[in-house]
This record gives C-alpha cells, structure tokens and sequence, in this order.
C-alpha cells in the first residue's frame, strides 16, 4: 500500500518503522527543518514508562496499553540498527518527612486503581539504601515493580534511520488530512491510506491544548542512580531519570501553559533544589542542557484515536506518548489490515 503520514513526532516515526518493514511505501510528511529538529513533543521527554504512577491522572485504559507497550518496546528496540538505552529496574516514590499525608493519599490512589501485582510496595530506610545507595533525602519510599524507561532522544534518532521504504518530506506543513488524501504546502497527495498523527498540528480539527514540560539534563559523573525516581512534593511531581554517559535528566511532569519560552528562573530553582534534596550529590553536576515543549492533550487528558476506510488519526497522548505509543501504533496498523482485506 502507499502510506501517508502527516507528523513525524514519536508516533510517526513508529508508524513509518513498522509500515516501512512491512514492505509498504510510506511518505512522512512534517513542518520540521530535518529529522533532528527538536520540534517534536517526542524529544521533550525523560522517557519514563510508568504505567503505575500515572494510574495518578489516567484510566485503566492507559494503564493497561502502557504494559502492552512495555513488552512491546524491547522487541521493537532489537529490530532497530542504532542502540537505544532501556531498562525494567522498577520505579520509586520518594516523599520527604512532612510530606507522608499527601505522598500517602498518591499512593493509596494508585493501590486502588492498579492490580494487587502492580501495587506500590512500601520499603524501609535499609531497602531504599539497598536499592539506590545515593538517595538520602527522603524518608518515605514505594518501590514499582516492572516500571522502566527508554532513552528518547537515541529512540528518535534511531526511528528516522531505520525506516525502510521510507520517504520524509521536511519543511512540508499539512494542513488538510480526509480519508486516502492529505495536503502539505498547497500540494495535494493521494495514498491507500493516511494516518494524521500531528498533535497540537491537529488543531482547530481537535480541541487540543498544550502542555507545558520543561527538562534539564545535569552531568553527574559519579551518581549512581538505578531506576527513575519521583518525589511526591506538595507543589511539584519533580521526577530524576537516569542516562547514559552519566546524566541525570530531572523534569516537572506538567504545568498548564502553552508558553513555549525557555525555562524560567522560578522552575529552574525549584526543581534543582527539589531534585538536590533527593540526591545530595548533584551539588557538584553541571546544567548542561535545559529544553521545554508542549504535549498535545485533549479536554479529558486521555489518547483519542478515529479511525475509518483510508484514514486514522492518533493525538492527546498528553504526558503518556512514550508509555502507550507502540501499543496504540500496533493496534493501529491491526485495524488497517483487517479494514483492507
């Protein structure tokens, strides 16, 4: 068939990895300057995949094709020619003393919404300091079995070089997506099938709003951290995430803004100070990047995917792109095989 896709974001790129595999002609089309152009939500992510945790702001549906995904990531990363950082350690919670009520009630949140097999599991001081000798702050922790994460950055990279079949059309901005069509610069193209997959690029089609995520990434040499950890702070869900080459990527999960402007002194502060107070050895790393993006979410924050003969269209993935990307990818495709034959 001859695919096209409007977004070259994480889902496009996924959707042009498999169609391109499966022998498909597929043509991406993205308002970007080039594959490495930063502009996509994909790139603005610590890659987190947490399906437990974000039982905090999410259904059991998101719940459950973040485990799909979580088993469908390291099969898809092995068919990939570049390497891409991933691990399954688990996850933490982390609340310092003063903070157990409201880390408390997170916690029994999530216990009644996640399977008895998926519950956080309280630890003592001495299993903590067993699990991740360098966290000394906090006082309170729960360990997530089974959690883990990917290194986004190398993800998208090694997508956009490993797709076969596969022709990108940059600085190509869609505006117009029907069934088996799609417009890009004034230029209409006609396909088998087309999957609009845009995000905030959907608008006004969808009543999509942006949210704000803002990340920095320190230089640690000499941190060892195991897993991605979350300290339940009254004011911020402040989380630290381990990468290669000795990095520690810390981030705010969401701030209700469209504001696309560097990082403000307020947020860099706070959120250095917060991620400081857990780990007391990054008083010495080095801020070597800082990056904000806007995550397309819809008003129930939940995905949302149509799909009819010649079309599909995929947005509000909202902070949960990396956990439930493949899993919606892979049901996607499903549905345009079984549509077509």
């Amino acid at each position: 068939m001859r695919i096209g896709i409007a977004g070259a974001g994480l889902l496009g790129r996924l959707l042009a990895f498999q169609l391109g595999r499966a022998g498909h002609a597929v043509e991406v089309f993205d308002p970007a300057a080039d594959a490495n152009a930063r502009a996509a939500a994909g790139w603005t992510a610590a890659g987190m995949l947490s399906p437990v945790a974000e039982l905090e702001c999410a259904d059991q549906g998101v719940f459950a094709l973040g485990l799909r995904s979580l088993d469908l990531w390291p099969q898809w990363l092995a068919q990939l020619d570049q390497p891409v950082q991933f691990s399954r350690r688990g996850s933490l919670l982390l609340a310092h003393r003063g903070d157990e009520g409201a880390a408390q009630r997170v916690v029994e949140l999530l216990r009644s919404k996640a399977p008895a097999s998926h519950a956080p599991e309280a630890l003592t001081p001495a299993q903590l300091r067993e699990l991740e000798p360098t966290v000394q702050g906090p006082a309170h922790a729960w360990l997530l079995q089974g959690e883990g994460q990917i290194h986004t950055v190398q993800a998208m990279q090694a997508l956009a070089c490993a797709s076969r079949g596969v022709t990108w059309h940059w600085q190509h901005t869609v505006d117009q997506v029907q069934a088996s069509s799609l417009r890009a610069n004034g230029e209409l193209h006609r396909f088998d099938w087309v999957f609009d997959v845009r995000g905030l690029g959907a608008r006004p089609q969808l009543p999509l709003r942006g949210v704000r995520g803002e990340i920095f990434w320190l230089h640690a040499p000499g941190v060892a951290l195991q897993r991605p950890l979350r300290l339940l702070h009254p004011r911020h869900r402040v989380y630290l995430v381990p990468r290669e080459g000795d990095v520690v990527v810390v981030g705010a999960s969401e701030i209700e803004s469209e504001d696309r402007s560097p990082v403000s002194v307020r947020s860099t502060v706070e959120l250095l100070a917060a991620a400081h107070s857990v780990l007391p050895e990054l008083a010495e790393a080095r801020l070597i990047h800082s990056e904000t993006n806007l995550r397309p979410a819809l008003p129930d924050n939940l995905p949302r995917v149509d799909s009819q003969a010649g079309l599909t269209r995929i947005n509000g993935l909202f902070r949960h792109g990396w956990l439930i990307a493949p899993a919606l990818v892979q049901d996607a495709l499903h549905h345009m095989e079984t549509t077509k034959a």
